[in-house]
């Protein structure tokens, strides 16, 4: 009995090791073929030297911030140096305990996952980066998800001697996704938090581990999943301390937390130098074309990781897109009023069907008109869809407002806004500093930077009076008479004489050249013209960076021409650089992004204007802000603070700079220069009907020049910037004299200006 009972007990051995080492030995065998190659390709040494991810290509500012980035997904990857600690002992704690000590599979963890299912712990880091790289999402069918198992086991194990542990984890961050637009843990910190993956405390890094479970789930920006947020981020507080990277006292008091978090979107219609981005884009679009890889392959701006470095500086351009907004949400309060007594706002002088036409037009130019004719609806379709009442937001500028309105009527609201642009260069370097191209891209995407022609009134005023100065050595100082000038029929090829008039309607007496301009005085502008020649001023505006086509008529002395602020601040520039111009530059190098130099962008120079004659010309602009339509930069007076009625600038420094105004106020502008810096804002309705009735609220000195000034007082008050407050720079030698006596009936008190006009027409 007792043998009998022996030979089963064997025979119960035999049995038990031959099903464990079978087991064994199945796995292994299962394991060698999927090494193999047996159940599906795995990645090759180059793959795995070079894995496949969407990267995204970073927008880099000149003083070293990402303002922006172009992705099919927001992924940016950082290295393990620039992880905090805190975020990787969250990580192991959490996510693989045993990281350190095993070589890509845990067999204690996948034991226990065995053994107790839900106890967790089945998958280490680095089979969590092989499934991300390599490996599909997981199957339902359980004999295909164990061979893709299989497959990450032996990726995992590849990966773990194809890399230190250190760049693993790295990895892992990198590929994770973590919603919202947020692709790797550098933008999930920038998102979540607005700061980089390097600076995030305990509290941060946690609630981050806990998404890595689910970024659905677990979201601490979805309203439906913060609670579940808070506790998950309280088990990884808790794995923490368990494996002693936290003290109990810690774990309890980080517990006790509030969960919170600095949202921070990043898309093309967030953040800063939205226009600006979307000006680079149609850049790089033709730079791909022309510098392709060595294979010979295009370079994707949106997956292949390049970094873009580019002249904007953060800082300036984040206090642009402030004083534009500041300045615009005031004045346009002042323009809703106005138009509570306009029957038929927001437009001026138009009949009712010419209203309609603008209407009907900016319903076939919209995306959703284009959207149903591309899906052959019927135009009677397209109307009624257009006439429906529908949910929407639009935009205020105290945040975007839910309501019920037709999409026509949508159209229409949005044709009450004023729009405005500002542009920011530095006239040594041709290095642009700041583009708000408009006060909302999501709304307004028409960029009035560089997309935008509009007339430029008085500001081109200048480009006359320095050919004048350039050609005739003329002075400040000249004087000619303050009559009615003409030019004849025939003459230049006009149809008939030509005589424009003063806004003011003022003549008589004597005039000199810098009160002329000061004034904005039609007159002098046209005698100007006619002792130069159109075709010379023609000459000299696109010699100064003036690519739009400028008709050699003499009205343009009068800025009967359409440009963009993007040329009449290039050109402007030209005065402040000693009349050299420096070609407008927006990217000093490009990037592959393994840190390659792709190119790097140098500035093209050409002599403009003698340097005595661009100091004249400066001299001149400095009139303007201090007796003429500028002199409000100088002002003390404040009559309540308002964008449109005063503001107590109080600069002190010296200012070129030039106010326009065009036909029935549609368009104001202002040119302002200081010697290391040239800014021009232009600012009006989308439609040349919609504008103010009045000229004291609808020249530039009250649409535009506020902008300026408030843009300046920023950057004056950040010493970092190193913006001039010195006098412009004078020539060793200046024949021209600019010394003028004035008279004492012609003194201005500064401390209580009254703007003067600026009208051409």
């Amino acid at each position: 009995m007792a043998k009998k009972e022996k030979t089963s007990f064997k025979n119960y051995l035999k049995w038990f090791w031959g099903i464990i080492l079978g087991g064994f030995a199945f796995v292994l065998v299962f394991f060698l073929i999927a090494s193999i190659g047996g159940f599906g390709a795995l990645p090759t040494f180059e793959e795995l030297e070079n894995p496949q991810t969407n990267l995204a290509t970073e927008v880099i500012s000149i003083d070293g911030k990402t303002i922006g980035k172009y992705a099919t997904e927001n992924r940016t990857p950082i290295k393990f140096k620039e992880l905090p600690t805190v975020l990787v002992n969250a990580l192991i704690a959490t996510e693989d305990e045993r990281f350190f000590e095993h070589s890509g599979i845990d067999f204690r963890g996948t034991a226990r996952a065995v053994l107790k299912p839900g106890s967790g712990g089945a998958s280490t880091i680095t089979q969590q980066l092989a499934k991300n790289l390599f490996t599909k999402r997981a199957s339902r069918n359980i004999f295909k998800r164990v061979l893709q198992k299989m497959k990450e086991w032996v990726v995992a194990t590849k990966l773990e001697q194809q890399y230190t542990k250190q760049e693993i984890i790295a990895m892992y961050l990198n590929t994770q996704g973590f919603l919202f637009n947020a692709s790797g843990i550098r933008s999930a910190a920038r998102i979540y938090f607005g700061k980089e993956a390097k600076d995030l405390d305990v509290q941060e890094a946690a609630i981050l581990v806990a998404m890595l479970k689910n970024p659905r789930q677990y979201n601490p920006n979805r309203e439906i999943s913060k609670g579940k947020s808070l506790l998950r981020r309280n088990v990884v507080f808790a794995q923490m301390a368990r494996n002693g990277f936290l003290t109990e006292q810690e774990k309890d008091s980080l517990q006790k937390l509030p969960l919170t978090i600095n949202y921070t979107p990043e898309s093309h219609s967030d953040g800063y130098a939205t226009y600006f981005r979307g000006h680079l884009q149609k850049v790089m679009r033709t730079w791909v074309k022309n510098h392709p890889k060595p294979s010979g392959e295009e370079y994707n701006i949106f997956r292949d990781g390049l970094k873009i470095y580019v002249t904007l500086d953060s800082r300036m351009q984040k206090y642009a897109e402030e004083a534009v907004t500041e300045h615009m949400a005031n004045l346009q309060s002042h323009f809703f009023k106005e138009q509570n007594n306009n029957k038929t706002a927001p437009f001026y002088d138009l009949e009712k069907i010419q209203i309609n036409g603008i209407l009907e037009r900016g319903q076939k130019n919209s995306d959703r008109y284009k959207r149903l004719k591309s899906a052959g609806k019927s135009s009677e379709y397209i109307d009624k869809v257009f006439k429906k009442k529908t949910a929407m937001k639009v935009f205020s500028y105290k945040g975007d407002i839910d309501t019920i309105m037709s999409p026509y009527d949508s159209i229409r609201y949005y044709k009450y806004f004023l729009r405005s642009g500002m542009l920011s260069i530095e006239p040594q370097t041709g290095h642009i500093k700041a583009w708000v191209g408009g006060v909302d891209y999501k709304h307004f995407k028409f960029d009035a930077v560089e997309q935008q022609k509009r007339q430029v009134g008085s500001t081109f005023k200048p480009f006359v009076y320095a050919t004048a100065i350039n050609q005739l050595k003329l002075s400040p100082c000249e004087e000619f008479p303050n009559i009615p000038y003409t030019i004849p029929k025939g003459k230049y090829g006009i149809p008939d004489e030509w005589t424009p008039e003063n806004s003011n309607e003022k003549y008589g007496g004597m005039l000199t050249l810098k009160e002329g301009l000061a004034g904005s005085v039609n007159t002098m502008s046209a005698r100007l013209i006619d002792m130069v020649t159109p075709e010379n001023v023609v000459r000299l505006a696109k010699a100064a960076g003036i690519k739009s086509d400028i008709p050699a008529n003499p009205s343009i002395a009068l800025g009967a021409v359409e440009l963009s602020l993007l040329e009449m601040v290039s050109a402007y520039s030209t005065f402040a650089n000693r009349g050299l111009r420096v070609s407008p530059m927006i990217i000093t190098r490009i990037e592959d992004k393994n840190g390659t130099v792709l190119e790097e962008f140098t500035p093209t120079t050409q002599e403009v204007l003698s340097e005595e004659s661009a100091y004249v010309v400066l001299n001149l602009l400095e009139g303007v802000t201090q007796s003429g339509s500028g002199v409000r930069l100088r002002s003390t007076w404040n009559s309540g603070g308002s964008a449109v009625t005063g503001f107590p600038y109080n600069f002190k420094n010296d200012i070129a700079g030039k106010t326009g105004t065009t036909q029935n106020q549609s368009d104001g502008w202002f040119m302002g220069i200081v010697p290391n810096l040239a800014t021009g804002v232009w600012t009006g309705g989308e439609e040349r009907a919609t504008h103010f009735e009045k000229i004291a609220k609808g020249q530039g000195a009250t649409m535009s020049l506020p902008s300026w000034a408030l843009f300046m007082q920023k950057c004056y008050a950040d010493e970092s910037l190193h913006i001039s407050k010195e006098a412009f720079e004078k020539p060793e030698y200046l024949s021209i004299n600019i010394n003028c006596v004035k008279k004492a009936d012609k003194e201005e008190d500064i401390n209580n200006p009254i703007p003067k006009e600026d009208t051409d027409f």
